[in-house]
């Protein structure tokens, strides 16, 4: 009794067996649910304020600052040239390349066959870029060459020639131009330093331009055509992407035509989408005819490109008489078919020896034309 009456009440009681298993004497539950939800909070908002307080499009990428000198290449007029001819703004640094649309005609003044119009150029992260026009032009038909078709010729055989891999060489390309008669084509390389000061004096020489673009062969990387060349496997994506760059090299082209690129025109699923792309910017596809796999033509005509196929390459074996036998050749195909293709590189033996073939072609009755004479349009314009 006297233990009961000394003992306060509940002392003996049995402790709940939660409040026995380790927990120390004031301990609080931690509350789970409302840190879970600051952290969700932060997790959402703070790259969402980071884009809105930056402000940046191309967020994600990765970005490169790099200090400027200002003493060296301070020359503001070498950098970004403004013609005052024309008012025109090129890149010096890519020798003449336009970066600028200010002072480019527009569709309702006269086109002086030279100057791009402002009206077919686009703006892309790389540079200008062609396109059709707002009321349809395309560039495949405001900067050809005008010229007799078959359909106008009377009967007299007509062949096309396309010298390739202007821009390359200002020497070379200058005898090319100089020397040959405006009716051949000539076919601009995209990674010339001098590329847009070349295509600029070829028009102003009265020639209509091609862009070379250089497409995978079965044996790359070994055989490699160049940078920025369009790859089987890669994402549609990323080879517009690369065909944007080559485009904004030069300006003025009527076509597109392939460098290498046997494997890459064997892909249906991969060229599908750049010839589409070619076809809605108004170019044509010029296949060089070295792989009997391609599907070129075949995209073409269901993309609606114009488009045109070579027969011969002249100078595969670079000599005076060995060109002469490919011309040879190319003349008996125009006399069967009513009309023939060759393409052939600037060399300097390959430039005299057209020089001197071009000089005797109509007393043999045919007809040296552009391209663009030939070009079987898929969209029947």
């Amino acid at each position: 009794m006297s233990d009961a009456l000394n003992k306060p009440l509940g002392r003996n009681k049995a402790k709940p067996a939660s409040a026995s298993k380790g927990k120390g004497v004031g301990h609080k539950r931690i509350p789970i649910v409302p840190i879970s939800v600051t952290l969700l909070v932060i997790a959402i908002g703070v790259p969402v304020g980071w884009v809105w307080m930056i402000d940046t499009p191309e967020g994600g990428r990765p970005i490169v600052e790099a200090e400027v000198n200002s003493v060296v290449d301070s020359n503001e007029l070498a950098r970004n040239l403004l013609t005052e001819e024309s008012g025109l703004i090129v890149d010096g640094e890519n020798d003449g390349k336009i970066v600028s649309t200010d002072g480019l005609p527009d569709v309702t003044e006269e086109y002086d066959g030279i100057t791009p119009r402002r009206d077919m150029l686009e703006q892309s992260q790389h540079g200008l870029i062609p396109q059709v026009a707002g009321n349809g032009d395309r560039p495949v038909d405001v900067y050809a060459r005008a010229s007799i078709t078959p359909d106008s010729a009377d009967g007299k055989p007509l062949i096309a020639i396309i010298v390739t891999g202007l821009g390359l060489s200002q020497d070379g390309s200058a005898s090319v131009i100089d020397n040959l008669p405006d009716d051949f084509t000539l076919a601009m390389a995209p990674y010339g330093k001098h590329a847009a000061t070349v295509a600029r004096r070829a028009r102003e020489g009265g020639h209509e331009l091609l862009l070379q673009v250089p497409l995978e062969p079965f044996d790359y990387p070994q055989n490699d055509p160049g940078p920025h060349t369009l790859l089987v496997g890669q994402s549609a994506r990323s080879n517009l992407d690369r065909l944007y760059w080559l485009m904004s090299r030069v300006d003025s082209y009527t076509g597109i035509m392939n460098h290498l690129g046997a494997k890459f025109t064997s892909a249906s699923n991969d060229f599908e989408p750049v010839m589409e792309e070619i076809a809605l910017r108004g170019l044509a596809y010029i296949d060089d005819g070295t792989s009997n796999r391609s599907v070129a033509s075949q995209l073409a005509q269901r993309s609606g490109a114009p488009y045109a196929q070579a027969d011969h390459i002249l100078d595969d074996v670079p000599s005076r008489n060995k060109i002469l036998e490919q011309l040879a050749r190319l003349e008996v195909k125009a006399q069967e078919r009513g009309f023939a293709i060759a393409s052939a590189s600037a060399l300097p033996v390959t430039v005299r020896t057209l020089e001197e073939w071009a000089g005797k072609l109509e007393d043999r009755g045919m007809v040296l034309v552009p391209i663009s004479a030939l070009y079987k349009d898929n969209l029947g314009s």
